[in-house]
């Protein structure tokens, strides 16, 4: 057992390949997947069903921010992990505190990361 089992993860991804891996890596630890959302607008309507426990948003989704997902999250206390390839300068002041991990990443190192969040 892991950190993440039984944990809902939120996966925000607009990559196909990258939301497969990362859908793969939390199965693998235990961890049951909201998603992945590949836009803003699915993200968003997935949490006005669901409440997931983390999440990891890509902070460039073809174009446009995350930013408003992490908002959501914020408000509700969801701790997430930023995904990108352009380092935390992308991320508003208000979530400069999150966790950023650069692009290209381990899937180990990102359970790793969800899984502090949740301890």
């Amino acid at each position: 057992m892991t950190r993440l089992t039984g944990r809902r993860v939120l996966v925000v991804e607009d990559e196909a390949l990258v939301a497969m891996l990362v859908e793969d890596a939390l199965l693998d630890a235990g961890a049951a997947v909201v998603g992945p959302a590949a836009t803003v607008s699915e993200a968003l309507s997935l949490l006005s069903k669901e409440n997931p426990d983390v999440a990891v948003l890509d902070l460039n989704l073809a174009g446009e921010t995350s930013t408003p997902v992490a908002d959501v999250l914020a408000q509700r206390g969801v701790p997430f992990v930023v995904a990108t390839g352009y380092g935390a300068e992308g991320l508003p002041p208000s979530h400069a505190h999150v966790p950023v991990l650069a692009k290209p990443y381990d899937p180990d190192d990102l359970t790793a990361a969800l899984g502090r969040l949740c301890a």
